[in-house]
């Protein structure tokens, strides 16, 4: 058996040729053959300016085609690659960078306008995302190759450039392909380290479970710097040899529905408030209604008004899809039941970065509600649990789908992955007869964002505890804001000559500041202020579960 993800890149490229590969929502669209083309540039780039293979290549932008070429260039190269969110902020980025010692950056406009490349200096180069130019060359022959690239290419390919040209990296299923970072900063920034095995295997489960094919349309709205937009919004579909659309702006709830419109993708990826938006503010409030109310009581007038809510639901989709996978974060239950009621084609699944992601996954049309699916092909999974039907235990698992470790981090890698290759997911749940896994909340702390977006409290309360007249403090989540929770130096206030009553204010300066330092999707809602002490276990670290309910 084959195990090769670059095989699969390559043959899309050579077997679907003038097909059209990707587009830029309201914009440009290269077929595969231009994406070749692009990719073939780019390797000169890489060669002439030494580039190694198992070099690391970040790339750092909003989605889009170029980003797309970037990131399979590098890894046809054979090179790793660093894909990092955009939203991050500078610091963010220039750690990543320096953590993982890239050698060049691909880079959006936006992200590059707020970078420092002082504050980057194993850098070689960095190269614009939008066109490929070079925005910093630390080398001569960086700039002799950019410089000279179409007359390389013309040398390289006298007789236009082919098929037959096309010929990559043979990857070995356990070489390291990608570094993915869970987060932004490096005391708690995990770099994620793929494998292409990894890659091959999410690839191929798509390929088993998804029903896709050659010309068929998609739209990438989550970001392909997480593993999720990634794997399912990019990788299986340009390997299927469809065409991807990448919505370059912010994926607010009316572009989304303006591309679905346009575009009638025939598969729908996304993370659960997408969906909830949409039936919230289109769906629901038309069903409110008293005469609503009592004609959904009456069996055949409510089968038809079902079937026609669940027409008007499938149209705000483009109409045209297969399922609509949900993954990410949980989903509101009240949505997932009025969706089941109206026999919606949906599916929640469930992964993690550490397996690039999927770890379960179920058809829609055997999916039991409130699950999030059974164990993929190629990996196991298990509840740490003497009744795991029953009683909640760690969800566990293991296969070729997980991670290699954390890089340069043993330590926090010997903490996830155990001597039998189980990696401990850190997620609580249960799991039954059938194999259908349900997840009854998160042990670790993470947080989801908006649109699953990862966010680690303690990373906030680090900055927050550093802030004037701050002793301690944990930051919550309430119906999806962020609340910070403080217990104030009282002491070191009163030595200034302030006043209990004076605090709120102080707190309210402190969020303000905080969230200058602070991504879009992790701002701090409201500060909330404690009188005494946080309750602590014998290690001295506050109990979070005790105030994970905290009103305010």
């Amino acid at each position: 058996m084959d195990q090769s993800f670059i095989a699969y890149i390559e043959n899309s490229i050579k077997s679907n040729w003038d097909l059209y590969a990707l587009t830029d929502y309201k914009g440009a669209t290269l077929q595969y053959k231009d994406v070749a083309r692009k990719i073939e540039k780019i390797h000169i780039i890489f060669e002439e300016s030494g580039v190694k293979k198992g070099d690391k290549i970040a790339i750092c932008g909003r989605n889009s085609s170029h980003w797309g070429v970037a990131f399979l260039a590098t890894v046809t190269y054979g090179a790793v690659a660093v894909p990092i969110l955009h939203e991050f902020k500078a610091d963010n980025v220039h750690n990543i960078v320096n953590h993982s010692e890239a050698k060049l950056l691909f880079v959006g406009d936006i992200v590059w306008e707020n970078l420092n490349e002082a504050a980057m200096p194993l850098l070689e180069g960095v190269l614009s995302v939008t066109d490929f130019s070079t925005l910093v060359s630390r080398s001569k022959k960086l700039t002799h190759a950019r410089e000279h690239l179409n007359e390389m290419f013309g040398k390289k390919y006298p007789k236009n450039f082919r098929t037959e040209h096309v010929s990559y990296h043979k990857d070995q299923p356990e070489e390291l392909a990608v570094i993915n970072y869970t987060s932004g900063t490096t005391s708690y920034s995990k770099g994620v380290m793929i494998p292409y095995r990894s890659l091959w295997s999410n690839v191929k489960f798509a390929f088993e479970v998804l029903t896709l094919n050659k010309g068929d349309k998609i739209v990438s709205m989550l970001p392909m710097a997480h593993m999720y937009g990634m794997s399912f919004e990019f990788l299986y579909e340009f390997a299927a040899g469809c065409q991807i659309f990448f919505l370059t702006r912010t994926p607010s709830p009316k572009i989304i529905f303006q591309a679905f419109e346009e575009v009638k993708p025939q598969l729908v990826v996304a993370v659960p408030l997408i969906i909830e938006k949409i039936i919230k503010k289109n769906v629901l409030p038309k069903l409110q209604t008293p005469t609503m109310k009592i004609l959904l009581k009456v069996p055949i007038i409510n089968d038809k008004i079902k079937a026609h809510v669940r027409e008007q639901v499938i149209n705000a989709f483009g109409g045209n899809f297969y399922e609509v996978i949900v993954g990410g974060a949980a989903f509101n239950q009240e949505v997932e039941q009025f969706l089941r009621m109206i026999e919606f084609p949906y599916t929640v699944g469930y992964g993690m970065t550490e397996c690039a992601p999927i770890i379960c996954y179920e058809d829609w049309k055997r999916f039991k509600l409130g699950s999030c699916g059974k164990a993929v092909p190629r990996m196991e999974v298990k509840i740490l649990s003497s009744d795991p039907q029953n009683i909640v235990g760690e969800i566990v698992c293991k296969g070729a789908n997980t991670m290699l470790g954390y890089y340069k981090n043993e330590e926090a890698t010997r903490e996830v992955l155990d001597a039998d290759g189980w990696l401990h997911t850190g997620d609580l749940g249960v799991m039954d007869a059938e194999g259908n896994v349900t997840i009854r909340g998160r042990s670790k702390n993470m947080l989801l964002g908006a649109s699953g977006q990862n966010i680690y409290p303690e990373e906030i309360e680090d900055k927050l505890n550093n802030m004037p007249y701050v002793s301690e403090s944990i930051i919550v989540q309430q119906n999806e804001k962020l609340v910070g929770l403080v217990y104030p130096d009282f002491d070191d206030a009163f030595a200034h000559g302030l006043k209990a009553s004076d605090m709120e204010q102080l707190m309210e300066e402190n969020r303000i500041a905080l969230n200058a330092t602070l991504p879009a999707y992790s701002q701090i809602h409201k500060m909330k202020i404690y009188p005494e002490e946080f309750e602590k276990t014998p290690k001295k670290s506050i109990k979070r579960f005790l105030y994970q309910e905290a009103k305010g």
